[in-house]
Protein backbone atom coordinates (compact mmCIF):
# COMPACT_ATOMS: atom_id res chain seq x y z
CA UNK A 1 0.00 0.00 0.00
CA UNK A 2 3.19 2.39 0.50
CA UNK A 3 4.50 1.11 -1.95
CA UNK A 4 1.13 2.09 -4.51
CA UNK A 5 1.27 5.68 -2.19
CA UNK A 6 4.37 6.77 -3.25
CA UNK A 7 4.08 5.62 -6.77
CA UNK A 8 0.79 7.42 -7.21
CA UNK A 9 2.38 10.67 -5.47
CA UNK A 10 5.24 10.17 -8.28
CA UNK A 11 2.89 10.11 -11.18
CA UNK A 12 0.66 13.27 -9.99
CA UNK A 13 4.15 15.04 -9.43
CA UNK A 14 5.67 14.33 -12.90
CA UNK A 15 2.13 14.69 -14.48
CA UNK A 16 2.43 18.05 -12.89
CA UNK A 17 5.84 19.08 -14.04
CA UNK A 18 5.35 17.82 -17.58
CA UNK A 19 1.85 20.32 -17.61
CA UNK A 20 4.19 23.17 -16.27
CA UNK A 21 6.56 22.40 -18.75
CA UNK A 22 3.88 22.31 -21.60
CA UNK A 23 2.54 25.95 -20.13
CA UNK A 24 6.09 27.58 -20.32
CA UNK A 25 6.69 25.91 -23.71
CA UNK A 26 3.14 27.39 -25.07
CA UNK A 27 3.72 30.49 -23.34
CA UNK A 28 5.94 31.88 -25.43
CA UNK A 29 4.58 30.36 -28.86
CA UNK A 30 3.07 32.18 -31.84
CA UNK A 31 5.04 34.42 -34.58
CA UNK A 32 4.76 38.44 -34.71
CA UNK A 33 2.40 39.40 -37.10
CA UNK A 34 3.40 40.68 -40.57
CA UNK A 35 -0.03 43.03 -40.68
CA UNK A 36 -0.03 46.08 -39.27
CA UNK A 37 -3.34 46.32 -36.49
CA UNK A 38 -4.71 48.87 -38.84
CA UNK A 39 -4.85 46.30 -41.73
CA UNK A 40 -7.53 45.07 -39.51
CA UNK A 41 -9.51 48.20 -39.33
CA UNK A 42 -12.15 49.56 -41.39
CA UNK A 43 -15.06 48.34 -44.19
CA UNK A 44 -12.85 45.78 -45.83
CA UNK A 45 -9.97 43.96 -43.18
CA UNK A 46 -6.89 42.58 -44.50
CA UNK A 47 -8.16 38.63 -44.31
CA UNK A 48 -4.96 36.30 -44.34
CA UNK A 49 -5.21 32.92 -44.66
CA UNK A 50 -5.89 31.19 -41.30
CA UNK A 51 -3.21 29.12 -39.12
CA UNK A 52 -4.84 26.88 -37.17
CA UNK A 53 -3.37 25.89 -33.75
CA UNK A 54 -4.01 23.96 -31.01
CA UNK A 55 -3.27 27.28 -28.20
CA UNK A 56 -3.87 30.79 -29.50
CA UNK A 57 -0.68 33.05 -29.28
CA UNK A 58 -0.19 33.93 -25.95
CA UNK A 59 1.37 37.66 -25.64
CA UNK A 60 -0.09 38.55 -22.02
CA UNK A 61 0.30 42.08 -20.92
CA UNK A 62 0.79 41.53 -17.08
CA UNK A 63 -1.69 43.96 -14.88
CA UNK A 64 0.02 46.19 -12.57
CA UNK A 65 -2.16 48.88 -12.25
CA UNK A 66 -1.59 52.84 -12.34
CA UNK A 67 1.01 54.87 -9.92
CA UNK A 68 -0.50 57.70 -8.55
CA UNK A 69 -1.55 60.60 -10.78
CA UNK A 70 -0.53 59.20 -13.59
CA UNK A 71 -3.21 58.90 -16.14
CA UNK A 72 -4.18 57.91 -19.71
CA UNK A 73 -3.23 60.12 -22.80
CA UNK A 74 -6.40 61.93 -24.37
CA UNK A 75 -6.67 63.10 -27.92
CA UNK A 76 -5.71 66.31 -28.84
CA UNK A 77 -7.98 68.99 -27.80
CA UNK A 78 -9.20 66.85 -24.65
CA UNK A 79 -8.57 66.37 -21.00
CA UNK A 80 -8.99 63.06 -19.04
CA UNK A 81 -9.28 63.15 -15.08
CA UNK A 82 -10.21 60.40 -12.49
CA UNK A 83 -13.64 60.41 -11.98
CA UNK A 84 -13.73 57.84 -9.49
CA UNK A 85 -10.95 55.15 -7.80
CA UNK A 86 -10.89 52.68 -5.73
CA UNK A 87 -13.57 50.51 -7.17
CA UNK A 88 -13.90 46.85 -7.25
CA UNK A 89 -13.04 45.49 -10.73
CA UNK A 90 -15.42 48.31 -12.45
CA UNK A 91 -16.84 46.83 -15.77
CA UNK A 92 -19.76 48.49 -16.85
CA UNK A 93 -21.66 52.04 -16.46
CA UNK A 94 -24.80 52.96 -16.53
CA UNK A 95 -25.91 56.98 -16.53
CA UNK A 96 -29.30 57.55 -14.78
CA UNK A 97 -31.74 60.28 -15.98
CA UNK A 98 -30.86 62.74 -12.31
CA UNK A 99 -26.70 61.99 -13.92
CA UNK A 100 -26.08 59.50 -11.03
CA UNK A 101 -23.54 57.29 -12.08
CA UNK A 102 -23.89 53.47 -11.67
CA UNK A 103 -21.09 50.59 -11.97
CA UNK A 104 -20.94 47.32 -12.38
CA UNK A 105 -18.49 46.09 -9.76
CA UNK A 106 -18.22 42.43 -11.47
CA UNK A 107 -16.44 39.69 -12.73
CA UNK A 108 -17.35 36.11 -13.84
CA UNK A 109 -19.13 33.62 -11.82
CA UNK A 110 -17.70 30.09 -10.95
CA UNK A 111 -17.74 28.15 -13.94
CA UNK A 112 -16.88 24.42 -12.72
CA UNK A 113 -16.86 22.99 -16.18
CA UNK A 114 -15.35 25.76 -18.06
CA UNK A 115 -11.55 24.84 -19.44
CA UNK A 116 -10.89 21.41 -17.97
CA UNK A 117 -7.42 19.82 -18.72
CA UNK A 118 -4.64 21.58 -19.37
CA UNK A 119 -5.79 23.49 -22.25
CA UNK A 120 -8.26 24.80 -19.61
CA UNK A 121 -5.52 24.92 -16.82
CA UNK A 122 -3.28 26.80 -19.03
CA UNK A 123 -5.97 29.30 -20.08
CA UNK A 124 -6.54 30.16 -16.72
CA UNK A 125 -3.24 31.07 -15.56
CA UNK A 126 -3.09 33.37 -18.56
CA UNK A 127 -6.46 35.16 -17.55
CA UNK A 128 -4.77 35.47 -14.01
CA UNK A 129 -1.96 37.27 -15.46
CA UNK A 130 -3.95 39.66 -17.46
CA UNK A 131 -6.29 40.58 -14.07
CA UNK A 132 -9.45 38.59 -15.03
CA UNK A 133 -9.77 36.28 -12.52
CA UNK A 134 -10.30 38.31 -9.32
CA UNK A 135 -13.66 37.24 -7.42
CA UNK A 136 -16.61 39.61 -8.59
CA UNK A 137 -18.03 41.71 -6.10
CA UNK A 138 -21.23 41.33 -7.07
CA UNK A 139 -22.43 44.71 -6.87
CA UNK A 140 -23.66 47.95 -8.35
CA UNK A 141 -22.57 51.13 -6.93
CA UNK A 142 -23.65 54.52 -7.29
CA UNK A 143 -21.67 57.57 -7.74
CA UNK A 144 -22.75 61.18 -7.29
CA UNK A 145 -20.90 64.53 -8.51
CA UNK A 146 -22.39 67.05 -5.70
CA UNK A 147 -20.40 69.85 -6.20
CA UNK A 148 -20.31 69.63 -10.04
CA UNK A 149 -16.85 69.71 -9.60
CA UNK A 150 -16.42 66.36 -12.18
CA UNK A 151 -14.98 64.20 -9.56
CA UNK A 152 -17.51 61.52 -7.60
CA UNK A 153 -17.93 62.40 -4.33
CA UNK A 154 -20.22 60.73 -2.63
CA UNK A 155 -20.57 56.58 -3.43
CA UNK A 156 -23.44 54.03 -2.64
CA UNK A 157 -23.83 50.74 -2.93
CA UNK A 158 -26.98 50.92 -4.69
CA UNK A 159 -27.75 46.70 -5.26
CA UNK A 160 -26.16 44.15 -4.04
CA UNK A 161 -25.95 40.14 -3.74
CA UNK A 162 -26.11 39.66 -7.69
CA UNK A 163 -24.91 37.39 -9.69
CA UNK A 164 -21.74 38.69 -11.95
CA UNK A 165 -23.98 41.73 -12.80
CA UNK A 166 -23.93 43.27 -16.16
CA UNK A 167 -25.81 45.31 -18.08
CA UNK A 168 -28.58 48.26 -16.71
CA UNK A 169 -31.05 50.13 -18.01
CA UNK A 170 -33.77 52.10 -16.22
CA UNK A 171 -37.18 52.41 -18.23
CA UNK A 172 -39.97 54.28 -16.48
CA UNK A 173 -39.53 53.48 -12.94
CA UNK A 174 -38.41 49.75 -13.49
CA UNK A 175 -34.60 49.74 -13.41
CA UNK A 176 -33.11 46.70 -14.96
CA UNK A 177 -30.13 44.72 -14.80
CA UNK A 178 -28.30 41.43 -16.14
CA UNK A 179 -27.12 38.88 -14.14
CA UNK A 180 -25.23 36.02 -15.96
CA UNK A 181 -27.91 34.13 -15.45
CA UNK A 182 -31.12 36.26 -15.69
CA UNK A 183 -32.59 40.28 -16.36
CA UNK A 184 -34.24 41.25 -13.03
CA UNK A 185 -36.81 44.29 -12.35
CA UNK A 186 -36.39 46.25 -9.36
CA UNK A 187 -38.42 49.16 -8.16
CA UNK A 188 -36.90 52.54 -8.71
CA UNK A 189 -37.20 56.33 -7.68
CA UNK A 190 -35.39 59.25 -8.88
CA UNK A 191 -32.75 59.90 -6.20
CA UNK A 192 -33.20 56.60 -4.77
CA UNK A 193 -29.35 55.37 -3.54
CA UNK A 194 -30.12 52.13 -2.62
CA UNK A 195 -32.48 49.69 -3.91
CA UNK A 196 -33.45 47.21 -1.08
CA UNK A 197 -36.47 45.84 -2.40
CA UNK A 198 -36.61 42.38 -3.87
CA UNK A 199 -36.12 41.90 -7.43
CA UNK A 200 -38.37 39.85 -9.84
CA UNK A 201 -37.00 38.02 -12.85
CA UNK A 202 -38.23 39.23 -15.95
CA UNK A 203 -36.47 36.45 -18.31
CA UNK A 204 -34.08 33.68 -18.00
CA UNK A 205 -30.62 33.93 -19.99
CA UNK A 206 -28.57 30.83 -21.01
CA UNK A 207 -25.51 30.48 -18.39
CA UNK A 208 -24.68 26.68 -16.79
CA UNK A 209 -21.71 24.67 -15.45
CA UNK A 210 -19.72 26.11 -18.73
CA UNK A 211 -20.92 29.67 -18.65
CA UNK A 212 -17.87 30.57 -21.43
CA UNK A 213 -18.46 34.02 -22.14
CA UNK A 214 -20.67 35.41 -18.94
CA UNK A 215 -21.37 38.93 -19.89
CA UNK A 216 -25.01 39.65 -20.41
CA UNK A 217 -25.28 43.33 -22.03
CA UNK A 218 -28.59 44.47 -22.11
CA UNK A 219 -30.27 47.61 -23.58
CA UNK A 220 -34.08 48.97 -24.12
CA UNK A 221 -35.77 50.09 -27.63
CA UNK A 222 -35.92 53.75 -27.94
CA UNK A 223 -39.83 53.27 -26.88
CA UNK A 224 -39.22 51.74 -23.40
CA UNK A 225 -41.47 48.47 -25.34
CA UNK A 226 -38.69 45.89 -25.19
CA UNK A 227 -35.13 45.11 -23.91
CA UNK A 228 -32.31 43.74 -25.95
CA UNK A 229 -29.72 41.38 -24.27
CA UNK A 230 -26.21 39.97 -25.78
CA UNK A 231 -25.38 35.93 -24.81
CA UNK A 232 -21.94 35.25 -25.84
CA UNK A 233 -21.00 31.79 -26.99
CA UNK A 234 -20.29 28.60 -24.77
CA UNK A 235 -16.60 28.42 -26.80
CA UNK A 236 -14.08 29.46 -29.23
CA UNK A 237 -15.64 27.50 -32.12
CA UNK A 238 -18.12 24.77 -31.00
CA UNK A 239 -15.98 22.45 -29.48
CA UNK A 240 -18.12 21.75 -26.49
CA UNK A 241 -20.45 20.67 -28.58
CA UNK A 242 -22.80 22.88 -30.68
CA UNK A 243 -25.98 21.39 -28.21
CA UNK A 244 -23.91 23.57 -25.33
CA UNK A 245 -24.66 26.59 -27.77
CA UNK A 246 -28.77 26.80 -27.21
CA UNK A 247 -29.71 30.16 -26.93
CA UNK A 248 -25.93 31.72 -27.29
CA UNK A 249 -23.67 33.77 -29.66
CA UNK A 250 -26.78 35.25 -30.59
CA UNK A 251 -29.09 39.36 -29.35
CA UNK A 252 -32.10 38.18 -27.46
CA UNK A 253 -35.51 40.73 -27.22
CA UNK A 254 -37.55 40.72 -24.30
CA UNK A 255 -40.99 42.14 -25.64
CA UNK A 256 -41.89 43.70 -22.00
CA UNK A 257 -45.74 44.04 -22.48
CA UNK A 258 -46.10 40.70 -23.12
CA UNK A 259 -43.40 38.79 -21.71
CA UNK A 260 -42.67 37.17 -25.17
CA UNK A 261 -38.58 36.52 -26.42
CA UNK A 262 -37.04 35.33 -28.87
CA UNK A 263 -33.65 35.60 -31.06
CA UNK A 264 -33.26 38.64 -32.57
CA UNK A 265 -29.94 38.11 -34.32
CA UNK A 266 -27.38 35.37 -34.45
CA UNK A 267 -24.32 33.85 -35.04
CA UNK A 268 -22.77 36.64 -33.34
CA UNK A 269 -19.60 35.19 -31.36
CA UNK A 270 -19.68 37.16 -27.95
CA UNK A 271 -21.85 40.32 -28.88
CA UNK A 272 -21.21 42.83 -25.66
CA UNK A 273 -22.08 46.82 -26.26
CA UNK A 274 -24.89 47.79 -27.59
CA UNK A 275 -25.96 51.64 -28.96
CA UNK A 276 -28.63 53.06 -30.79
CA UNK A 277 -27.65 54.79 -34.16
CA UNK A 278 -30.04 58.04 -34.28
CA UNK A 279 -29.95 58.85 -37.80
CA UNK A 280 -31.12 55.46 -38.51
CA UNK A 281 -32.46 54.01 -35.42
CA UNK A 282 -30.69 51.26 -35.77
CA UNK A 283 -29.55 49.18 -32.76
CA UNK A 284 -25.48 48.45 -32.74
CA UNK A 285 -23.31 46.08 -31.14
CA UNK A 286 -19.87 45.39 -30.54
CA UNK A 287 -18.37 41.05 -31.11
CA UNK A 288 -15.53 39.62 -30.11
CA UNK A 289 -14.72 36.94 -32.57
CA UNK A 290 -12.88 33.53 -32.84
CA UNK A 291 -9.38 32.76 -31.89
CA UNK A 292 -6.27 30.39 -32.43
CA UNK A 293 -6.29 31.23 -36.52
CA UNK A 294 -3.30 33.48 -35.97
CA UNK A 295 -2.57 37.06 -34.90
CA UNK A 296 -4.62 38.40 -37.45
CA UNK A 297 -7.81 36.49 -37.61
CA UNK A 298 -10.13 36.94 -37.09
CA UNK A 299 -10.47 41.09 -36.20
CA UNK A 300 -13.51 41.83 -33.94
CA UNK A 301 -16.57 44.36 -35.36
CA UNK A 302 -18.95 46.64 -34.60
CA UNK A 303 -22.24 46.14 -36.91
CA UNK A 304 -25.76 47.44 -37.00
CA UNK A 305 -28.37 44.54 -35.96
CA UNK A 306 -30.56 43.03 -38.81
CA UNK A 307 -33.58 41.51 -36.86
CA UNK A 308 -33.33 37.80 -38.22
CA UNK A 309 -29.58 38.43 -39.24
CA UNK A 310 -27.17 35.66 -39.22
CA UNK A 311 -23.44 36.65 -38.71
CA UNK A 312 -21.67 33.34 -39.36
CA UNK A 313 -20.52 32.07 -36.11
CA UNK A 314 -19.35 29.31 -35.63
CA UNK A 315 -19.22 28.05 -39.26
CA UNK A 316 -17.58 31.70 -40.86
CA UNK A 317 -16.19 34.46 -39.92
CA UNK A 318 -16.91 37.96 -41.62
CA UNK A 319 -19.30 37.06 -44.11
CA UNK A 320 -19.09 33.98 -45.98
CA UNK A 321 -14.93 32.60 -44.92
CA UNK A 322 -15.78 29.10 -43.61
CA UNK A 323 -14.17 28.28 -40.79
CA UNK A 324 -12.73 24.75 -41.78
CA UNK A 325 -12.30 23.35 -37.94
CA UNK A 326 -16.12 23.40 -37.10
CA UNK A 327 -17.64 20.21 -37.78
CA UNK A 328 -20.33 18.96 -38.80
CA UNK A 329 -20.21 22.05 -41.62
CA UNK A 330 -23.13 24.27 -42.46
CA UNK A 331 -23.29 25.72 -46.07
CA UNK A 332 -27.34 26.58 -45.55
CA UNK A 333 -26.19 28.94 -42.92
CA UNK A 334 -22.70 30.28 -43.93
CA UNK A 335 -24.62 31.08 -47.44
CA UNK A 336 -26.69 33.21 -44.73
CA UNK A 337 -23.98 34.94 -43.21
CA UNK A 338 -24.08 38.93 -42.88
CA UNK A 339 -20.77 40.94 -43.62
CA UNK A 340 -20.04 43.04 -40.75
CA UNK A 341 -20.37 46.49 -40.93
CA UNK A 342 -16.76 47.55 -39.11
CA UNK A 343 -13.70 45.89 -38.32
CA UNK A 344 -12.25 47.03 -35.03
CA UNK A 345 -8.89 45.05 -35.29
CA UNK A 346 -8.07 41.10 -34.66
CA UNK A 347 -7.71 40.19 -30.98
CA UNK A 348 -8.61 44.05 -29.23
CA UNK A 349 -11.44 42.66 -27.40
CA UNK A 350 -14.23 44.94 -27.83
CA UNK A 351 -16.50 45.78 -25.28
CA UNK A 352 -18.03 49.17 -24.63
CA UNK A 353 -19.87 51.01 -26.97
CA UNK A 354 -21.69 54.18 -27.02
CA UNK A 355 -23.30 56.90 -29.11
CA UNK A 356 -21.68 60.22 -28.96
CA UNK A 357 -25.11 61.93 -29.44
CA UNK A 358 -25.24 64.70 -26.57
CA UNK A 359 -21.41 64.55 -26.45
CA UNK A 360 -19.89 67.97 -25.33
CA UNK A 361 -15.89 66.43 -26.55
CA UNK A 362 -14.60 68.60 -29.57
CA UNK A 363 -16.54 68.71 -33.28
CA UNK A 364 -14.88 66.40 -34.58
CA UNK A 365 -16.38 63.56 -32.14
CA UNK A 366 -20.13 64.65 -32.81
CA UNK A 367 -21.26 62.17 -34.66
CA UNK A 368 -20.30 58.63 -34.17
CA UNK A 369 -19.85 55.93 -31.66
CA UNK A 370 -17.08 55.10 -28.70
CA UNK A 371 -15.72 52.29 -28.75
CA UNK A 372 -13.57 50.37 -25.66
CA UNK A 373 -10.95 48.16 -26.44
CA UNK A 374 -10.16 45.62 -23.50
CA UNK A 375 -6.70 44.76 -25.03
CA UNK A 376 -5.51 41.71 -26.45
CA UNK A 377 -3.60 38.77 -24.68
CA UNK A 378 -3.09 36.87 -27.28
CA UNK A 379 -1.50 38.47 -30.18
CA UNK A 380 2.02 40.27 -31.12
CA UNK A 381 2.33 43.11 -31.06
CA UNK A 382 -0.50 43.61 -28.50
CA UNK A 383 -3.27 45.10 -30.22
CA UNK A 384 -6.35 47.56 -27.83
CA UNK A 385 -5.88 48.61 -24.81
CA UNK A 386 -7.31 52.19 -25.72
CA UNK A 387 -10.98 54.51 -26.26
CA UNK A 388 -11.29 54.11 -29.67
CA UNK A 389 -14.03 56.79 -32.42
CA UNK A 390 -15.37 55.24 -35.48
CA UNK A 391 -16.96 59.01 -37.33
CA UNK A 392 -20.37 58.04 -39.17
CA UNK A 393 -22.59 59.91 -41.74
CA UNK A 394 -25.76 58.79 -42.29
CA UNK A 395 -26.15 56.29 -40.05
CA UNK A 396 -22.74 54.44 -41.07
CA UNK A 397 -18.94 54.23 -40.31
CA UNK A 398 -17.85 56.75 -42.64
CA UNK A 399 -13.94 56.05 -44.45
CA UNK A 400 -12.24 58.67 -42.33
CA UNK A 401 -9.74 56.98 -39.92
CA UNK A 402 -10.07 55.90 -36.11
CA UNK A 403 -9.39 58.41 -34.01
CA UNK A 404 -7.86 57.84 -30.63
CA UNK A 405 -9.49 58.84 -27.75
CA UNK A 406 -7.53 57.42 -25.21
CA UNK A 407 -4.14 55.63 -25.09
CA UNK A 408 -1.01 54.74 -22.42
CA UNK A 409 -2.47 51.85 -21.00
CA UNK A 410 0.33 49.77 -22.00
CA UNK A 411 3.83 50.43 -21.17
CA UNK A 412 6.56 50.66 -23.09
CA UNK A 413 7.88 46.97 -21.66
CA UNK A 414 4.17 45.35 -21.85
CA UNK A 415 2.50 46.10 -19.25
CA UNK A 416 -0.86 47.24 -18.40
CA UNK A 417 -1.78 49.71 -16.31
CA UNK A 418 -5.13 50.00 -17.42
CA UNK A 419 -7.95 47.84 -19.11
CA UNK A 420 -10.83 49.99 -20.57
CA UNK A 421 -14.18 47.96 -20.78
CA UNK A 422 -17.89 50.20 -20.76
CA UNK A 423 -17.84 53.71 -21.91
CA UNK A 424 -20.93 55.82 -21.53
CA UNK A 425 -21.98 59.77 -22.22
CA UNK A 426 -22.58 61.59 -18.21
CA UNK A 427 -24.88 64.23 -17.73
CA UNK A 428 -22.96 66.76 -19.61
CA UNK A 429 -21.60 65.07 -22.26
CA UNK A 430 -18.11 63.89 -21.13
CA UNK A 431 -17.27 60.21 -21.58
CA UNK A 432 -16.88 58.13 -18.72
CA UNK A 433 -14.54 55.03 -19.19
CA UNK A 434 -14.53 51.81 -16.99
CA UNK A 435 -10.98 50.63 -16.10
CA UNK A 436 -11.54 47.13 -14.40
CA UNK A 437 -7.47 47.02 -14.00
CA UNK A 438 -6.79 50.21 -12.55
CA UNK A 439 -10.39 50.73 -10.65
CA UNK A 440 -10.98 53.52 -12.06
CA UNK A 441 -13.51 55.55 -13.57
CA UNK A 442 -11.93 58.15 -16.08
CA UNK A 443 -13.73 60.89 -17.81
CA UNK A 444 -12.74 62.53 -20.85
CA UNK A 445 -13.68 66.37 -21.56
CA UNK A 446 -13.73 68.92 -24.01
CA UNK A 447 -10.01 70.54 -22.97
CA UNK A 448 -11.99 73.96 -23.33
CA UNK A 449 -13.65 73.23 -20.06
Amino acid sequence: MIKKNLYSRRLKLSSSLAMIIIVLALAGCGSETTLPTSAGIGHNPTLPPPQPTLFPTVHVAPAKGWPINAKPVPAPGTNVTRFAEGLDHPRWIYVLPNGDVLIAETNAPPKPEDGKGIKGWFMKKVMGKAGATVPSANRISLLRDSDGDGISDVRFAFLEGLNSPFGMTLVGNDFYVANTDAVIRYPYKPGDTKISAPGVKVMDLPAGPINHHWTKSLIASLDGTRLYVTVGSNSNVGENGIEKEEGRAAIWELNLRTGIKRIFASGLRNPNGMAWEVNSGALWTTVNERDELGNDLVPDYMTSVQDGGFYGWPYSYFGQHVDTRVNPPRPDLVAKAIYPDYALGSHTASLGLTSAQGTSLPTRFHNGMFVGQHGSWNRKPHSGYKVIFIPFSNGHPTSEPVVDVLTGFITKEGDALGRPVGVALDKRGALLVADDVGNIIWRVTSAAF
